[in-house]
């Protein structure tokens, strides 16, 4: 797992910065980390609902949808998959 959120943190931030046409994350990127904090929080919702009213597939899939916002809004704001993993490593203590 771990792997894959650093690869697609990397995609997110490489996306950002070139803002290659056609790009969802790119557009996503120029409406600016409000607008994303905002996206994230309607996946999130849309977690809340699967979990409770929906199969195992639809809850994974609105999972993977609330992540990729959240990296995004993460690479906006300039936190790390480290800064993340920092943290939560200071918890467990």
């Amino acid at each position: 797992m771990e792997g894959v959120l650093s690869e697609l943190y990397k995609i997110i931030m490489d996306r950002i910065e070139r803002r290659p046409q056609g790009s969802y994350t790119a557009q996503l990127a120029s409406k600016g980390a409000a607008y994303v904090a905002r996206k994230f929080g309607e996946e999130s919702l849309e977690v809340i609902i699967a979990a409770i009213a929906e199969s195992k597939d639809r809850l994974v899939s609105e999972i993977a949808d609330a992540l990729y916002h959240l990296l995004v809004l993460m690479a906006l704001k300039g936190v790390t998959l480290d800064d993340v993993e920092k943290e939560l490593r200071r918890r467990m203590k």
